[in-house]
């Protein structure tokens, strides 16, 4: 079994006559947790978008836990244990917090849904609940279970975002700039129970992040850089910080 949980190898994408992706490859392997970062426009999102099959890349190769998956539909890469949420939260407003992580889950009915209508299953609905509450315990969000989600904070939103993800325990993980507008205090919160998933779980996570300066000092495993569509480089934090050409081109004095 393959250790690796995304493969992408010389992956294209063309929006008309605009090259959005300029022939990038990496890897995530298994119980990691990296950065993908980079300014607005570089290619992050559309990445994203590539690997979980919202868009179709115009060539090269991704691999989902050793498949390929260039011409799969987005329900299809999901089944083989990949999740992610986007830079805005879509929570159902007029329902709870319990009841938004809910909905995503996995394998909720029999295979036949006619049965599943007529002889509800109380025992695996309890189970679910049951596995929904911990999720939210995990995250430190189980006080604000039964409230509504239009009542949420926008750094609450973003952590009901992450738990409707983790639902169903995927073995891949997508977010997309999980803390964008999260004050300080809460987004560094976020990044400590993304940290702490990974280390008791296993679970891979690939985090887009626009603000370099916070995602270095938030102890990735990993970083890697994009600019105008390709890979500046790719490294630890100290890596980046310390290469000349990512410093030119992004950071700046912010590091120092």
């Amino acid at each position: 079994m393959t250790d690796t949980s995304i493969n992408i190898e010389n992956l294209v994408h063309n929006f008309g006559g605009l090259r959005a992706i300029n022939d990038i490859s990496f890897n995530i392997n298994k119980g990691e947790l990296v950065g993908l970062i980079g300014p607005n426009g570089c290619g992050k999102s559309t990445t994203f978008n590539c690997i979980s099959g919202l868009i179709k890349p115009t060539s090269g190769k991704i691999e989902i836990m050793g498949k390929r998956v260039n011409n799969l539909r987005p329900d299809e890469i999901n089944k083989l244990g990949i999740t992610r949420t986007f830079q805005h939260t879509r929570l159902w407003k007029e329902m709870t917090v319990i009841e938004n992580i809910l909905v995503p889950m996995k394998n909720q009915f029999s295979p036949n849904p006619f049965i599943s209508l007529l002889r509800p299953n109380s025992k695996k609905e309890k189970e679910r609940i049951s596995e929904g509450y911990k999720i939210l315990e995990s995250l430190e969000i189980s006080h604000i279970s039964n409230n509504l989600a239009a009542n949420l904070s926008g750094g609450q939103s973003k952590l009901v975002d992450i738990a409707r993800a983790l639902m169903g325990s995927p073995n891949i993980l997508l977010l997309d700039e999980p803390v964008a507008g999260v004050a300080n205090l809460l987004a560094e919160k976020i990044f400590k129970n993304l940290r702490n998933l990974v280390t008791n779980t296993g679970i891979s996570i690939l985090v887009i992040e626009h603000n370099m300066d916070f995602i270095l000092r938030l102890g990735v495993d990993r970083i890697i850089v994009m600019d105008s569509g390709k890979i500046l480089m790719e490294g630890t934090s100290e890596e980046v910080k310390n290469n000349q050409s990512v410093i030119e081109a992004y950071l700046g004095s912010s590091i120092n």
